[in-house]
């Protein structure tokens, strides 16, 4: 197991970035509690793209490239049409607690996982479903009993699809019908300690996962190999590979169960770099 990559820091001064996607050269990331979806280039330049009142999540584009974001706290997915958040699809009737990150494929369907309970009330875990959301709006659970369905990915083929059980401690892939129905549902990892937030998939098949109950990112094949281990300063809630060579592996942390008013005083969230052998692959 390869333990000899360091972290260089890149940004900081965050409250808590979430869900990166790298996307016409640059790193594009939510700060959930400033409420911000932002996009920092390699040269460290951040900016604001648009601000979203419920809390920023997942990201994702529509073919036509139009942003798609999640709001966490009224479940909602928001379409950016110009400098106007449209709203395509309510889904508190389907999501029982805060929306959380997705992965849109390439027609433009969102899967989109959700808390399933109140977590910062410390309430007992409770499993919940995957929501599909298709490019018209129309929504509908194809994923039951998943516990914190969280970061996903989609393999290259289009074919699979794997999300990051975070309560669950494991990697859980799904086979992907033409019209988005998941179906041979299996364990794609189990992961011992770890507890997957977001993830990235590459090249060679593996999956970048970011533990933050272990503070760490590891690299995993299918099976349950871990390839690799990178010990952070503070707990790990996502990872992505990008840079122009997509060689770049993002690293974000933040303090998982502080409040948003605690974020914002404290700004401890930050973004880490590594480089990489094997270039990211597949969406997001």
């Amino acid at each position: 197991m390869n333990t000899d990559l360091t972290l260089t820091p890149f940004l900081d001064r965050l409250a808590f970035p979430e869900a990166p996607r790298w996307h016409q050269g640059a790193l594009w990331f939510s700060d959930f509690h400033t409420q911000r979806v932002q996009r920092v280039g390699m040269d460290g330049r951040c900016e604001t793209v648009v601000e979203v009142p419920g809390q920023p999540s997942g990201l994702g584009w529509l073919p036509d490239g139009r942003l798609l974001v999640v709001s966490m706290s009224d479940r909602r997915l928001l379409r950016l049409d110009g400098r106007t958040l449209n709203v395509v699809a309510d889904l508190s009737h389907l999501a029982p607690f805060h929306c959380n990150d997705m992965v849109v494929d390439a027609r433009g369907r969102a899967y989109i996982g959700n808390f399933g309970f109140d977590l910062q009330a410390r309430q007992a875990p409770k499993p919940t479903g995957l929501i599909l959301v298709q490019a018209d709006g129309q929504a509908r659970v194809v994923a039951q009993d998943l516990h914190f369905p969280n970061g996903a990915a989609i393999t290259a083929d289009g074919r699979t699809l794997i999300i990051g059980e975070t309560y669950a401690s494991r990697l859980t892939a799904f086979d992907m019908a033409d019209d988005g129905s998941l179906s041979g549902r299996r364990v794609w990892a189990a992961l011992d300690k770890a507890a997957p937030d977001g993830i990235c998939l590459d090249a060679e098949g593996a999956i970048w996962v970011a533990s933050p109950i272990s503070r760490e990112v590891i690299r995993v094949r299918e099976g349950g190999e871990v390839t690799h281990r990178i010990r952070t300063p503070g707990q790990a809630v996502a990872c992505m590979l990008g840079g122009p060579d997509r060689r770049t592996l993002f690293v974000l942390t933040g303090k998982v169960m502080l409040t948003p008013e605690q974020s914002r005083e404290n700004l401890s969230g930050m973004i880490y770099t590594v480089p990489v052998a094997v270039p990211g692959a597949g969406l997001p």
